[in-house]
C-alpha cells in the first residue's frame, strides 16, 4: 500500500476527522491561548509563533502515524526518527528567545512554552486525544493562573517591561515582569 492509497483510506473511511482535523484544531486552539498570553504580555513569540510550531509537530505526528502504517505496523518500522528530530529543532528554537544579561536572563518562560507547545502538538498528532487536550488545558491553566497571581490580567495587552542591569528596579515590579 502506497502513501497515498493509506491518505485516501483515511478519508474514505471517515477517519479524517479524528486522525486528522481532531489533532489539529487542539493543536491551533491551545497554542492560539498560549500565544495570545505570549504576546500580551510583550514577549517575542506570540500567537503565530506558537501555532506554527504546534501545528508543524502536530502533522509530523500524524505523518509519523501514517509512516507506521505503511512500513507495516510493526515495531520494527523507522518511523520514529521523525519525531526524534522534532526536539532538538524546537530546542533550538526555543534557545533563540532566550537573552541573557550581567545579572538576569529572560526568555525562558517563552521558549519553555514554545517547547510545551510543540510537545502537545506532538502528542495530539500521534493519536493520543485525550491526553493532549488534559496536557493543554494544563498548559494553559498553568500559563494563566501564573500571570493572574502576579496581578497581570493576560487577555488585555500588557506593555513589558525587560529590566535591563543598570536600572533600578522593586521586587514588585521583577515579580510582575518575570
Amino acid at each position: 500500500m502506497t502513501p497515498f492509497d493509506i491518505e485516501l483510506q483515511v478519508f474514505q473511511n471517515g477517519d479524517f476527522w479524528f486522525r486528522i482535523l481532531l489533532p489539529l484544531v487542539i493543536s491551533v486552539v491551545f497554542s492560539f491561548l498560549v500565544g495570545l498570553e505570549r504576546q500580551n504580555i510583550g514577549k517575542s513569540a506570540g500567537i503565530s509563533a506558537h501555532i506554527l510550531i504546534a501545528v508543524s509537530t502536530t502533522m509530523l505526528g500524524i505523518v509519523q502515524l501514517f509512516m507506521f502504517e505503511h512500513q507495516g505496523g510493526d515495531s520494527a518500522a523507522d518511523n520514529q526518527r521523525l519525531i526524534a528530530q522534532v526536539l532538538p529543532g524546537v530546542g533550538f528554537i526555543g534557545a533563540g528567545v532566550i537573552m541573557k544579561g550581567q545579572k538576569n536572563i529572560i526568555g525562558l518562560t517563552t521558549a519553555a512554552t514554545i517547547w510545551a507547545t510543540a510537545m502537545m502538538g506532538l502528542v495530539a498528532g500521534s493519536g493520543y486525544i485525550l491526553t493532549s487536550l488534559i496536557y493543554g488545558g494544563f498548559l494553559v491553566g498553568f500559563i494563566y493562573l501564573r500571570d493572574i497571581k502576579r496581578g497581570i490580567n493576560p487577555f488585555i495587552p500588557h506593555v513589558h517591561h525587560d529590566f535591563t542591569d543598570e536600572e533600578d528596579a522593586s521586587a514588585d515590579d521583577i515579580k510582575r515582569h518575570a
